[in-house]
């Protein structure tokens, strides 16, 4: 595949949410205790696509949006940072996904949703800009999407034609137990498309949510595989990651650095990966260079955690380089 110093000409395409998130101007507090909210631009699939873009990859996001002023907002950014928005929408019925996000004392999160409907809930299939999602080399999705119709059916259909068109699939269920109708309705739809993935993200939490076990360990991890995949992540927070392929697995340290919000990380994380897979799929086979993306990765994970918000705290390719030549 072409290249230029580097950088790959490999489209990677996130599909899902785009959405505001409002956090509180002071740490360590509810929602109703906030003084006052700060508005932040957020959303799993849209946070990759930027993550890609700032490491210098070529990044596309599809997705709907509110045609009201937050809407118009979130597609300026994703424009600003270099993504491609061909795949955006805009919906005049519905508004723009909000949530009010609160970071507890320890950097956690809790949320509140306002979707009764937003606007990303309505994509339908017929939609669609497939084009776009053709030329997609890596395709990038969550679950979230998965939750309502019409959205689900777009959702699926999407996956089937980057996949026709010989995408490599990724996955990071991003669970958002609020937004579900039940704990049950969450697992069975996020296991529902798990063995279409070439590649599957997971955080210790919805390791232990899917398998409904309380242990983070191989056996347990390894009972989501499935014989489709090539590679499975379960990133540990400070505690880095560990991967999985058929042939190797083991894991990968973090990077020490002051945690102000983990919003985000997981997205830097799995952004930067792809951006690396783009170029080479080869990088699975191999051990070694594998464990040198991972290693990436997660100092671009750790760098986002340093900063409060997603997108504003994702990193360049310089300021990862930095912090990997100070370890």
């Amino acid at each position: 595949m072409a290249t230029t110093n580097g950088v790959s000409n490999g489209l990677i395409v996130s599909f899902g949410e785009m959405l505001i998130d409002f956090v509180p101007t002071v740490s360590g507090v509810s929602l109703a205790e906030a003084p006052g909210f700060l508005k932040a631009p957020g959303g799993a699939p849209a946070n990759v696509a930027i993550a890609v873009a700032r490491l210098g990859g070529k990044a596309a996001f599809a997705g709907k949006l509110g045609d009201d002023e937050f809407g118009h907002m979130l597609a300026g950014i994703l424009k600003e940072n270099g993504v491609n928005g061909d795949g955006i929408l805009f919906d005049q019925g519905a508004r723009t996904a909000l949530a009010f996000v609160t970071l507890r004392s320890d950097g956690e999160r809790e949320f509140m949703f306002y979707r009764n409907p937003s606007a990303d809930m309505l994509l339908s299939p017929d939609e669609l800009n497939l084009e776009l999602i053709r030329s997609a080399k890596v395709f990038h999705y969550g679950s979230i999407s998965l939750i309502v119709e019409p959205c689900r059916s777009a959702h699926l259909r999407a996956m089937e034609v980057a996949k026709e068109a010989g995408a490599l699939l990724s996955y990071d269920p991003n669970l958002r137990l609020p937004l579900w109708p039940s704990a049950e309705e969450a697992r069975e739809q996020i296991m529902s498309i798990w063995d279409q993935a070439d590649i599957v993200k997971v955080s210790d939490v919805e390791l232990e949510f899917l398998t409904g076990s309380d242990k983070i360990d191989d056996e347990s991890a390894l009972s989501l595989w499935h014989p489709n995949l090539t590679l499975l992540l379960v990133t540990l927070g400070e505690k880095g990651c560990r991967y999985y392929t058929k042939n190797f697995h083991g894991s990968v340290e973090a990077f020490t650095v002051k945690t102000v919000d983990t919003t985000g990380a997981g997205d830097s994380f799995i952004g930067s990966l792809l951006c690396r897979l783009v170029e080479d799929r080869s990088i699975l086979e191999d051990e070694t260079r594998l464990r040198e993306v991972l290693r990436f990765a997660n100092a671009c994970g750790a760098i986002t955690t340093t900063k409060k918000g997603a997108i504003p705290a994702l990193p360049t390719e310089s300021e990862v380089l930095s912090l990997l030549h100070q370890a």
